[in-house]
């Protein structure tokens, strides 16, 4: 059995920003069935996570070099739906509202990363693997590499969202990490210190959240500046698509519903009717209801919606948003909410029970996204028996297949381009299906068929396990006529040099 210890800076149900949450809340469990593996957290120890300050057992505590700085850290276990979490408690990193948003995030993550590694002998168990998850913890291979390398213990680092870097000033790498200058070439990036570029180029592998986005991230065009190294990197790299918890997500069981149901049209109908008149939008089961919960920034393409709101307005729709974000998307909502207040329900705050009461009330799910590295949107829409509205990018276009009314295959609805209007005309082709009875049935039909748990994905990942743990020449096998991932690290140094 693997021992695997997962490093990450969110976890669902003890705080939540964004869809990695839901990763670290769910993967875990759906690894340790049929004893695969023995996974335990860590985290940092945020004072907003009340869930947790009753119940936690002390561990020890350490200091952790933070440059000329020793900062204390203390370590608490705690022990939930037998995943074992392990959390980092720091006054002045962590003693405030919410996870990110300040001002010197860098810098607390940075401490964070040099923490996990001052916590490991404390530990139940030496992991096989640390698993390590977006520039949060993309630090930690690093370390694990240069400050601490245990015999044995191999680095797996996963990419959620490449836009999101951790970059800083390059003097921050001599201000707080106590490396060697030697080291600085693989933390640095087009003149910046950069945590995900520090997991991209020690990590034993690399994983990311879809196949289409491990792809897509290797280009210029998605690949945020780094492409040149992930190109060099890419026998390393895998896509294994995301999973929900569907005992958490189940509209069978869900008690945020007004009725709960499965493969019911009338049941599901008393939740439409129910959403509308929470929403105080026009209470007609026949006027097809859109929904979306979001983040409001411009990878979601929000704008696309906004540009084309009069015309979507004529099909005689209902269109119900949630979420917060970017100022401007937000007040284009306010406005849209405002000018057309019978048919858009526009709500800027996030709310659990209100989001889920959206997945199962709508028709629809619209998520037209400019890029999107897995998306767990989609997947919970088709859990709630909702049929989703998507752009074919990243995880959505791994996940969601076109209906063709001719074959009567496919669980949704895609456009190509990030364009308007052709999210427009896809939407007025779904609209088309839904006032054709039998065509709706059939479609719905592909819907209650589709898989959204973590099972697959969770063979996937020990497997990677496997890969990465055993000797280079057991390995062959895995190759598959990928470029062979066995150079030293000198040698990939001078190589992303030449691509550079």
């Amino acid at each position: 059995m693997f021992h695997i210890l997962f490093t990450a800076s969110e976890c669902s149900p003890f705080i939540k920003t964004g869809g990695l949450a839901d990763v670290i809340g769910s993967l875990p469990a759906a690894l340790q069935k049929e004893n695969h593996a023995s996974v335990s957290v860590i985290l940092p120890f945020y004072d907003d996570m009340s869930i947790v300050h009753k119940d936690t057992t002390f561990v020890a505590t350490f200091h952790v070099p933070v440059g000329w700085r020793k900062q204390t850290a203390t370590l608490y276990q705690y022990t939930h739906n037998g995943v074992t979490y392990y959390l980092i408690k720091n006054g002045y990193y962590f003693g405030r509202n919410g996870a990110y948003g300040y001002f010197d995030d860098g810098e607390r993550f940075v401490f964070f990363s040099r923490a996990i590694i001052e916590a490991l002998p404390f530990l139940q168990h030496t992991p096989d693997v640390v698993h390590s998850h977006d520039w949060q913890t993309g630090l930690v291979p690093a370390f694990l590499k240069i400050l601490n390398p245990i015999p044995g213990v191999k680095t797996v680092f996963t990419i959620h969202n490449l836009q999101y870097q951790g970059k800083m000033p390059l003097e921050m790498f001599y201000d707080l990490l106590n490396l060697p200058k030697e080291h600085v070439f693989g933390l640095e990036w087009d003149g910046l210190f950069n945590c995900m570029k520090a997991g991209i180029f020690h990590a034993d592998l690399l994983t990311t959240v879809s196949p289409a986005y491990a792809s897509e991230i290797q280009s210029e065009y998605f690949g945020e500046g780094l492409h040149p190294l992930l190109q060099e990197r890419s026998g390393d790299l895998y896509g294994v698509i995301n999973g929900i918890d569907t005992s958490a997500f189940h509209p069978k069981t869900d008690p945020a519903l007004k009725k709960n149901y499965s493969r019911s049209r009338n049941d599901k109908l008393m939740n439409k009717r129910f959403l509308q008149e929470r929403t105080e939008l026009p209470v007609d089961q026949d006027i097809p209801v859109i929904g979306i919960v979001s983040r409001l920034v411009d990878q979601k393409g929000l704008t696309l919606v906004t540009r084309m709101l009069v015309e979507i307005m004529k099909e005689n729709v209902q269109l119900i948003i949630l979420g917060t974000g970017d100022e401007a998307v937000e007040s284009m909502l306010h406005q849209a909410s405002a000018h057309h207040p019978h048919q858009v329900a526009f709500f800027n705050f996030f709310d659990e029970e209100l989001a889920r009461q959206i997945y199962a009330g709508s028709d629809f799910f619209l998520m037209p996204s400019r890029f999107e590295p897995c998306g767990l949107g989609q997947l919970i829409a088709m859990r709630y028996e909702t049929v989703p509205i998507v752009r074919e990018t990243g995880g959505l276009r791994d996940t969601v297949s076109p209906y063709n009314e001719y074959n009567n295959e496919g669980n949704g609805f895609s456009f190509t381009n990030f364009n308007a209007h052709d999210m427009f005309h896809t939407l007025q082709y779904a609209l088309s299906i839904y006032r054709r009875p039998h065509l709706w049935d059939n479609l719905l039909t592909n819907i209650y068929t589709s898989t959204y748990s973590w099972d697959e994905s969770a063979k996937t990942y020990i497997s990677l396990y496997q890969r990465v743990t055993t000797p280079k020449e057991e390995t062959r096998e895995w190759n598959d006529g990928r470029k062979s991932s066995a150079r030293s690290h000198q040698q990939r140094v001078k190589t992303v040099q030449h691509v550079r």
